[in-house]
């Protein structure tokens, strides 16, 4: 199954809720034009809009569209996991791709892409597919759940993999920030590969 399929398949039958990652790249941006990539069915430009801001989104998949355009939003359809991204270099103030690159078998390409049209500042978010609850089920012979084919996940993250792939790629690392369970927030900063279920990190080229 193609990634395109994959994700007309999941976006014809699922909807966001709003979650950490949503939240948090909320709180990092200030002002400006925003370009969501893989915006699928158009949660995060509403929050973006109803901020003040102005949001624009592409995703790769026609049902995700549809309901982005449902609520008015401004988007376009691109495979941006291997098309050049339909915009000039500099257009916007912010480039945010949440939970998107864990999605792609090249996402450096799509890292390059968004810098190229970033004026300064891109965040991003991926889970941690090193974290605890992860160890643990495998411990227990099962397959952990960000790794169900369900999840349509195809490159693997830590934070180890995602800081180099980072730096290769001339980002620089302004703030991270992690979700954990348990209350384990101390234990996070000194393992976050362990302790961290996903990261949301902001960066400038």
């Amino acid at each position: 199954m193609s990634v395109k399929t994959f994700e007309n398949k999941y976006w014809k039958e699922k909807k966001q809720d709003i979650v950490f990652r949503h939240k948090v790249a909320l709180n990092m941006i200030d002002h400006g034009e925003i370009l969501d990539i893989g915006s699928g069915d158009g949660l995060f430009m509403k929050m973006l809009r109803e901020k003040g801001l102005i949001p624009k989104g592409i995703d790769i998949s026609e049902e995700g569209i549809k309901k982005c355009k449902e609520k008015d939003l401004n988007v376009s359809l691109c495979d941006f996991s291997s098309e050049k991204l339909p915009f000039s270099e500099n257009e916007f103030d912010y480039v945010v791709i949440l939970d998107v690159l864990e999605h792609l078998y090249s996402p450096e390409y799509l890292l390059k892409e968004a810098k190229r049209v970033s004026k300064k500042n891109i965040i991003i978010s991926v889970p941690n597919f090193n974290s605890l609850p992860a160890r643990i089920q495998m411990f227990l012979g099962k397959v952990p759940e960000n790794n169900t084919k369900n999840k349509g996940h195809i490159y693997w993250f830590n934070l180890k993999v995602l800081k180099k792939m980072l730096k290769d790629n001339g980002l620089e690392i302004m703030d991270i920030k992690m979700n954990t369970f348990w209350g384990m927030n101390f234990l996070t900063k000194i393992s976050p590969s362990v302790f961290a279920l996903s990261f949301v990190i902001k960066l400038e080229k």
